[in-house]
């Protein structure tokens, strides 16, 4: 009789609760001789995904949705039993706050690159110099550059200063919090590289792979994003709530990882070992590296920052908002005085959220130019959003509550030739450490589709390799 093969997931986010789901689901089906562990460090599961109610508000302290053109998060969360909770997020009009004034984001526009000529020449985001230089990316020919490039040189390349500065960076540097003149192109948006290639332009390319319907009068734009009723920390529990009784284990932190001559002993926080013959580490890069530091290839992930940001969640009595805003929020280019990056009127944006008659707008701040932001005190973060917010709105009374949220170390730089340095780490590994496979927001993609997508992939990369 053979032993038992044991697997140990380390890191409970949605990355490792995703392959701790799948292999547990696998062995199920399969009838297979795992044993299937799942070791964080934290009290609790979920990473990054936090969500707590408070007086009938349903606030996300950490992401509060998933693209929904990106299957796999709510594949998963129909699997396990939330598809009646999938609920589409309220759609309005969108600004970008240029020069302190609010400006209409233009409409059939796809990460901020324009798809339809009118709505761009009528936006007073740009000058007319701005908008003639956007326009020549129709006629620009294709410019191959060798290797990656930064996402600043690419679009500054095809479409100008003033669409990147007004429009494009405001919105990526939201989702990387991290300055596009670094940011790899092949490891964000490699697809806007092919579309050039392809057809030789940006716009041409997407009106043909992304068209953009226009709404008709009186009809609502499509829903690009979905979340959980109940938020998406009740996504977590209900994987967790999937997961064999006694496989998980909180609180314990794996110290060290060595390999052994019939697998790996991790050498844990509380002086135990634990032995296993396949590892997923959906930990971020530092940690993996901390854990594996006798291996001088993972010294590359010292190369990899991470940024820190803060977030702040404010509820008010809708009486105390006096100049409204009809949307669902904004972001901020680099040339206002704000400290804020962006912020999102939740109560409109995702309507399930709050009770009637009531506000609740979050607001981010912690650019990676203003990073000291992040450590200070509650009520100087709520001091300095407030501010920044008056200057568009006319709010007269303060929050009713206000729950501030800082997440340390926690966005990922995915700087120029990010992955090459990932698939040289990745075949360095397979060489020395068979068996142990990277899963997370560290990697390859930060939302958390991109992360369950890691997971997955782990979980059949463990299973070929267990069935040598």
């Amino acid at each position: 009789m053979t032993e038992r093969k044991r697997v140990i997931v380390i890191g409970g986010g949605i990355s490792g609760l995703t392959s701790a789901y799948y292999l547990q689901k696998e062995v199920r089906e399969k009838g297979l001789d795992y044993d299937v562990q799942l070791l964080e460090s934290n009290e609790s599961l979920g990473g990054k995904i936090s969500t707590i109610q408070k007086d009938a508000f349903t606030i996300e302290r950490g992401p509060d949705s998933f693209l929904a053109r990106k299957e796999s998060a709510g594949r998963l969360a129909r699997e396990v039993g939330l598809g009646g909770d999938l609920v589409p997020n309220g759609t309005g009009q969108s600004y970008i706050l240029v020069d302190g004034k609010l400006h209409k984001m233009p409409s059939g526009s796809f990460m901020g690159i324009p798809t339809r000529i009118r709505p761009f020449l009528f936006s007073g985001l740009f000058s007319p110099v701005g908008k003639l230089r956007a326009a020549m990316d129709l006629v620009k020919s294709k410019k191959t550059v060798e290797g990656d490039q930064s996402l600043g040189l690419f679009f500054r390349r095809r479409l100008g200063n003033q669409v990147v500065e007004n429009l494009i960076e405001p919105l990526l540097s939201g989702i990387y919090a991290g300055d596009i003149d670094r940011l790899s192109l092949q490891s964000t948006f490699p697809n806007f590289y092919d579309l050039e290639q392809e057809h030789g332009s940006l716009i041409k390319g997407l009106r043909k792979t992304y068209p953009i319907r226009t709404p008709k009068k009186g009809e609502k734009k499509p829903s690009m994003f979905r979340t959980l009723k109940h938020g998406l920390g009740s996504l977590v529990k209900a994987i967790e709530e999937q997961l064999e009784p006694g496989s998980i284990r909180t609180s314990i932190q794996v110290d060290h990882i060595e390999k052994k001559e019939n697998g790996y002993h991790l050498l844990l926080s509380d002086g135990t070992v634990e032995e296993a013959d396949a590892i997923i580490m959906a930990t971020p890069h530092f940690a993996a590296q901390r854990m594996l530091s006798q291996y001088e290839f993972l010294e590359t992930f010292k190369e990899t920052n991470a940024t820190s940001v803060a977030n702040v969640a404010m509820a008010f009595d809708a009486s105390a908002i006096k100049k409204d805003i009809d949307g669902t929020g904004f972001v901020v280019s680099r040339n206002n005085d704000f400290r804020i990056t962006a912020c999102t009127w939740t109560h409109k944006k995702w309507p399930h959220s709050t009770p009637e008659g009531k506000v609740l707008l979050r607001c981010y701040v912690g650019k990676p130019s203003d990073q000291e932001v992040v450590d200070m005190s509650d009520e100087e973060i709520q001091e300095i959003v407030l501010k920044d917010l008056n200057k568009t709105m006319d709010i007269t009374a303060k929050p009713e509550f206000s729950v501030v949220t800082r997440w340390h170390d926690a966005m990922p730089q995915y700087k120029v030739g990010h992955k090459e340095r990932l698939n040289e780490i990745t075949e360095q590994m397979e060489k020395e450490l068979p068996g142990v496979y990277l899963a997370g927001g560290s990697y390859r993609g930060i939302g958390l589709p991109d992360c369950i997508d890691q997971g997955e992939a782990a979980v059949q990369k463990v299973l070929q390799y267990l069935h040598q």
